[in-house]
């Protein structure tokens, strides 16, 4: 049984930064490719960013492209994500996710998730 579990997140002025955590924990992460994904008030949850299983292929949405960086430690079973100069438009719960094989944009396509974490951009 995986267990994803987040942490990171809080209330930040726009501007900010904040660095999220996802610990993966009964089973090995380097196993899976992962991801994370955001739900704002009222929205559906979207894809921010995905790694591969040993961080060779990366993606983003395309606006967080150059403020948000994923990333992975397959040691510790950690999955991070910095987020630079964010903006209330970046507010909502924040997912880790993990999928079997490939790294993907689409939710569908990871079947463990954490159970989110906060983020709120501020002033």
């Amino acid at each position: 049984q995986m267990t994803l579990v987040e942490s990171g997140g809080g209330l930040v002025q726009p501007g900010g930064s904040l660095r999220l955590s996802c610990v993966v924990s009964g089973r090995t992460a380097s196993a899976y490719a992962m991801g994370w994904f955001r739900q704002a008030p009222g929205k559906e949850r979207a894809f921010v960013a995905t790694i591969s299983r040993f961080g060779k292929t990366i993606y983003y949405e395309d606006s967080v492209k150059g403020r948000f960086t994923i990333s992975r430690d397959n040691d510790e079973n950690m999955v991070y994500l910095q987020m630079h100069s964010l903006s209330p438009e970046d507010t909502g719960v924040y997912f880790c996710a993990a999928a079997i094989g490939l790294t993907s944009r689409k939710a569908d396509d990871y079947p463990y998730w954490g159970q989110g974490t906060q983020v709120t951009v501020s002033s």
